[in-house]
């Protein structure tokens, strides 16, 4: 394989991430090769886009009837053009193997996406970015084999990294708090994508807490932000100016600011109830402590066939894990989080004695682990792309 180079990147809402990716065996590292780069940098790239409305995207990609705006067509090319030239960057003349994360739902041979809340819908994604990284000349070890989810390659990162936080793990939950939340899932030794486990566990984004918000709005830098943003009255574009974001919300906290302090209490109690709702829902099956974001969706079954397990590993990452290291120093968030984890654990009717002493006994602290592989999801592209190519 070293007549190849490995490519994996982690597309989020306003930039592209890209790295070699190396391995040895069956264990996998970030090269030394990386770049980003911003959406925004590209000329065509129109910072005031407007989605079209979420309700209209889903309709017509299950009529597959997805018919797309000027608008969308221009963001979507210049989004493409934006992976093709991070992938230009770092490319070391060897034909590249690209694997790929990307938000939204995909379209049905996950080469393209066809529903996208905050981006343009671009169905013809791989094909576009096939034919840009041709015309630079550059060679394809095999076709793009799918634009996976970023929360699964997240999962897959930690379980392939040296050293990442899924390794010697039967079970694990990991949470990831970037542009927005990502879940990965751990059971009996392999990963478990959390679009197989839909009819016991939910995703974070799909819960919401009595007040209305979804839980993504905890665990995701932008969501913290924005919910400082809705304590404060400061609207989220000035703190952008003002370059307002988590990691300085804390220091207000510290300085004494009473909304930074409300704000990262808000954050540590219900990021401890999400993780409470995991350990109970892996022991004793859903028990209903939240509503969800989508009215409609399929109730959650109480039965799975994980019922009675516990987990070795509870993993915060990307940026919140950051935050919650950035944290400890401090009394905010990260003592109060692990606190009220363990006065729910402890108070929890539905978990044993041998469940709670295996959370307890040596402290809650020893079972949540801080990621510090920040670029799990680019890791996991890369990965996946290398398995897949290994396959066919």
């Amino acid at each position: 394989m070293s007549s190849i180079q490995i490519i994996g990147i982690d597309g989020g809402a306003t930039k592209v991430s890209a790295w070699e990716v190396e391995h040895s065996g069956n264990t996998f590292s970030l090269g030394q090769a990386h770049y980003a780069g911003q959406y925004v940098n590209d000329n065509f790239f129109n910072s005031g886009f407007l989605p079209v409305n979420i309700q209209k995207q889903l309709a017509e990609m299950n009529d597959n009837t997805v018919q797309l705006t000027s608008s969308e067509k221009d963001q979507g090319e210049a989004m493409v053009q934006t992976f093709a030239n991070v992938i230009q960057h770092i490319h070391s003349g060897k034909p590249v193997l690209l694997g790929i994360g990307m938000p939204g739902l995909k379209t049905n041979d996950k080469r393209g996406i066809v529903a996208m809340a905050n981006g343009p819908r671009i169905p013809h994604f791989c094909d576009q970015l096939e034919e840009e990284i041709s015309q630079m000349n550059i060679t394809l070890a095999a076709p793009i084999f799918q634009l996976g989810s970023d929360a699964d390659y997240c999962g897959i990162g930690e379980e392939y990294a040296s050293s990442g936080a899924f390794k010697e793990c039967q079970f694990g939950y990991y949470l990831g708090g970037g542009t927005g939340a990502a879940d990965a899932l751990k059971c009996k030794g392999e990963i478990l994508p959390l679009d197989q486990t839909k009819s016991w566990l939910a995703k974070s984004w799909e819960m919401k807490t009595k007040e209305g918000l979804s839980l993504e709005r905890f665990a995701s830098a932008g969501g913290i932000q924005f919910i400082y943003s809705l304590k404060s009255g400061i609207s989220v574009e000035k703190l952008n100016r003002e370059a307002i974001y988590p990691n300085q919300i804390l220091e207000r906290a510290i300085a004494g600011e009473n909304t930074a302090i409300e704000t990262l209490k808000d954050v540590s109690q219900t990021l401890a109830k999400l993780l409470y709702e995991r350990i109970e829902t892996l022991f004793a099956g859903w028990q209903s402590p939240f509503s969800f974001v989508n009215p409609s969706r399929a109730p959650l079954e109480s039965s799975h066939p994980y019922l009675g397990n516990v987990f070795d590993k509870l993993i915060i990452g990307q940026r919140l894990g950051t935050l919650m290291e950035e944290s400890k120093q401090s009394i905010y968030l990260w003592h109060p989080f692990l606190s009220y984890l363990e006065m729910l654990i402890s108070s929890n009717n539905k978990l044993d004695f041998h469940t709670k002493n295996h959370y307890l006994k040596n402290g809650i602290e020893k079972m949540v682990y801080i990621s510090q592989l920040r670029d799990a999801p680019a890791l996991g592209a890369g990965v996946d792309a290398f398995h897949q190519f290994n396959v066919s």
